[in-house]
């Protein structure tokens, strides 16, 4: 009588190839998505800066030079700046969108090894994630 092992082993198999093919389609395709959103935005805010604050920099620059710090703004302000227009909300919004790249890879990783129960990648990719949110979050109040 045959046992219940080859067929527990094919379904192991099998659920493993699912997760190997989501993992190698779609992971590419969320970090494609999001890398080509950061690029079209940067391009944009490239050209508005190009054709309507060309000397912004120039400015900024000789302000620090001057002591005129320039204080940090909140990111609902730089996101009000970049719906109006402003090139260098545009840009600053465009930075943020491609910091999500390498934050999207780990969290889609991470949910990924969460389905597969492999609770050693949890903890490294959960450990790796907070790691660079926490950058995120102390690189806008640092």
């Amino acid at each position: 009588m045959p046992t219940s092992e080859p067929h527990t082993a094919a379904a192991a198999a099998q659920v493993s190839s699912e997760e190997d093919r989501i993992l190698r389609v779609w992971t590419p395709v969320l970090l494609r998505t999001i890398l080509t959103a950061a690029a079209v935005i940067l391009v944009f805010g490239l050209v508005l800066m190009a054709t309507t604050a060309s000397g912004y920099y120039v400015e900024h620059y000789r302000a620090v030079q001057a002591g005129r710090i320039h204080q940090k703004e909140p990111f609902a302000q730089i996101a009000h700046g970049a719906l109006a227009g402003n090139p260098h909300a545009v840009l600053t919004v465009g930075l943020f969108v491609l910091t999500l790249v390498p934050l999207g890879r780990v969290a889609f990783c991470f949910v990924l090894f969460i389905r597969e129960r492999d609770y050693t990648y949890v903890f490294l990719t959960g450990y790796v994630l907070f790691g660079l949110a926490l950058g995120v979050f102390l690189g806008r109040i640092g």
